[in-house]
């Protein structure tokens, strides 16, 4: 068959001089061909084999272009075109993704209606696939292919390496391209006892009968989903792998008030219910949906909690993975995959220290100024939190002062955007509460960028369980962190790339991100007028340094909960109400919270590079877009999006 000639025109429209380029959600980078694009035609076949495209593909439709030119855009599209297979593969595994990221669409609408298999065979199955997947990306040649490409290539490689690496583990849930290091696959802040009223309630739109349909078609599998994360944390069990006592506390409390919404249909029958009533229509699906929860729902949920009471009868108090079988194993594993680094637990160890330090000498002449100079800046930073000025009220009349205070600070980084970066966005953004049944177990907040399409928000939760948790000197930095230029407006980029690249992403690079928002956010002048504000930035700081220092303290060091719980008090002046969630957060993900300022520390660096390198051409605006449009990348990969970026300059 013949190929059609590629199409001319750019996908990138650039305005003329000292004018602002803006994504749109057309695409702002060059989007791989869907397989029934109009470019090169390709069979499934040679889709799927990621190979044979440069042989296969005739040019005899675009006879003016050389022949060593056409075998090159031959070779670009295969490559293109097996990614763009290779994510939906993944897709396969998780269709709750493609749900959240706007791609259950079209041909993939039949995703709509199913979840993950969490059962060993399930998994085992997720993980063939990856490996199929890896040998095919692996084999493609880079030479000729565009930069974009070689890093989309790469970056698969990597993610679905380091992926491998943790499914090979005997227990444990392991994340493809996301943050999570969980060998407890049901506890206090993991588990689909969790996830799916989540998801259900937030992602899963109604729209029209057949929206309705694929709602009840994915409660009739929760059973089974339910089901096949028993067998998993029953199999642990049996390895002698049982959490920690005071995380199955939390997790049987939380299972308890699942359960006790479950029998009154609050989960999904009355999400339901209100979606088909927004929408005009009959509420025949929410009668059938009310019936599965209370029933076979309700009894797998239950089924789940006797086990988790089973093992909190043979639950040691010891914190760290290295405590259970094979943690060790684990725990290197999951440092791996936390900040895309082979650092060991000793070198993060010690550069959590050191940063620490370098921090608190930035925030003692601070806290000097505004008057407190005695004690060490973590006793000040104490004294500093009890000040009744920096206090929201108490109740749900600080609950709105705190979602007023939010938003007028995103209204105020919104502005800023144009001084920082020379590509814009223009998030789609909600602001919400985290559910009260997650509270307890959950973060002070967390965030992310919405649906590839824009149809879902990007969103940031904020853990309002009591308004103490936060403080009106860091909650402007808590902002930044996980709305703009943090999470969210860094997904908007990450959004724009290729599916699968919207799918990956790497906790130090998104963490990292995030606190170099923060960073941002105090360089374009958030604190001039405010310094107490610069201390809750820094703290902010010095929060994520003290974390690479008590998650390897937990885990490779034999500290106690409350060692770790202490560290944070005492070092740092941070609320105890706070960190105590935070070290069980760390407790249930090993290796997790030490990506942050790792990620963090390693952008700055590259942008001290690139200050060097530029001299006076240096820009940071230049710099800002080199690093975003690169999308989220490991470590080293950044390295070279960068390097790229200097050799063009």
């Amino acid at each position: 068959m013949a190929a059609r000639c590629p199409p001319t025109c750019a996908t990138r429209h650039e305005g003329d001089a000292g004018h602002f380029r803006h994504l749109t959600r057309a695409g702002a980078r060059r989007t791989p061909p869907r397989m029934n694009a109009p470019s090169f035609d390709i069979t499934r076949r040679q889709a799927l084999a990621g190979l044979g495209a440069t042989t296969a593909l005739t040019l005899a439709g675009c006879a003016s272009i050389p022949r060593e030119e056409g075998l090159v855009q031959a070779k670009q599209i295969g490559a293109d075109t097996l990614l763009e297979v290779v994510a939906y593969n993944l897709l396969e595994h998780e269709p709750e993704r493609a749900t959240g990221l706007g791609v259950d669409t079209a041909r993939y609408a039949y995703l709509r209606s199913r979840l993950e298999d969490q059962s060993p065979e399930g998994q085992q199955a997720f993980a063939a696939t990856l490996k199929q997947d890896l040998e095919r990306v692996r084999a493609v040649p880079r030479e000729g292919l565009d930069s974009d490409t070689v890093t989309n290539l790469d970056v698969v490689q990597s993610a679905y390496e380091l992926a491998l690496d943790g499914f090979a583990l005997p227990y444990g849930d392991t994340p493809v391209g996301n943050w999570r290091t969980a060998p407890y696959v049901v506890i206090q802040n993991v588990g689909e006892y969790l996830a799916l009223p989540r998801f259900m309630q937030s992602s899963h739109n109604v729209s029209d009968g057949d929206d309705a349909d694929a709602y009840i078609e994915r409660m009739e599998q929760m059973p089974a989903v339910f089901a096949g994360e028993l067998e998993r944390i029953r199999m642990a069990r049996g390895m002698g792998v049982v959490p920690p006592s005071f995380l199955l506390d939390k997790a049987i409390g939380q299972m308890r008030q699942t359960l006790q919404s479950a029998s009154k249909g609050e989960l999904f029958a009355d999400d339901l219910r209100a979606k088909l009533n927004s929408k005009g229509m009959p509420e025949s699906h929410a009668n059938r949906a009310l019936n599965l929860e209370t029933t076979v729902i309700a009894e797998a949920l239950e089924r789940q909690l006797a086990e988790l009471i089973a093992e909190r009868a043979v639950a040691s108090d010891a914190p760290g993975i290295s405590a259970r079988p094979r943690g060790e194993e684990f725990y290197d594993w999951a440092l791996r995959s936390s900040t895309t680094t082979r650092l060991s637990p000793d070198e993060v160890h010690r550069q959590g220290l050191d940063e620490l330090e370098a921090l608190h000498a930035r925030m003692d002449p601070i806290l000097r100024d505004i008057g407190y100079t005695s004690g060490s800046v973590g006793e000040r930073m104490q004294k500093l939190s009890r000040d009744p000025r920096y206090k929201f009220a108490e109740g749900d009349a600080g609950r709105e002062e705190i979602m007023a205070f939010i938003w007028d600070r995103i209204e105020w980084i919104k502005d800023q955007m144009p001084r920082a970066f020379n590509t814009l966005v223009d998030p789609n953004l909600e602001v919400k509460r985290i559910p009260p049944a997650e509270e307890v177990g959950a973060p002070g907040a967390y965030g992310g960028a919405g649906s590839k399409d824009g149809s879902i928000p990007g969103r940031f939760w904020i853990n309002l369980r009591s308004t103490d948790l936060h403080r009106k000197y860091d909650l402007a930095d808590l902002t930044y962190h996980e709305t703009i230029p943090g999470h969210v407006w860094e997904g908007e980029y990450s959004n724009r790339l290729p599916l699968i690249r919207s799918i990956l992403a790497f906790n130090p690079f998104s963490e990292g991100w995030a606190l170099y928002g923060e960073q941002l956010a105090d360089e374009l002048g958030a604190y001039d007028e405010f310094k107490v504000g610069r201390l809750g930035y820094l703290q902010s700081l010095a929060f994520r340094a003290c974390r690479m220092v008590v998650d390897t303290g937990l885990h490779a060091k034999g500290w106690s909960r409350d060692q770790a719980v202490r560290f944070f008090v005492e070092r740092n002046g941070s609320k105890r109400d706070e960190v105590e969630s935070e070290v069980d957060r760390y407790c249930s993900w090993p290796g997790q919270a030490t990506g942050y300022k790792l990620g963090h520390s390693r952008i700055v660096d590259q942008r001290e590079r690139a200050r060097a390198a530029l001299g006076s051409r240096f820009d940071v605006k230049g710099f800002n877009d080199a690093v975003i449009l690169g999308g989220n990348v490991p470590m080293d990969v950044l390295e070279k999006n960068v390097g790229r970026y200097l050799a063009g300059a």
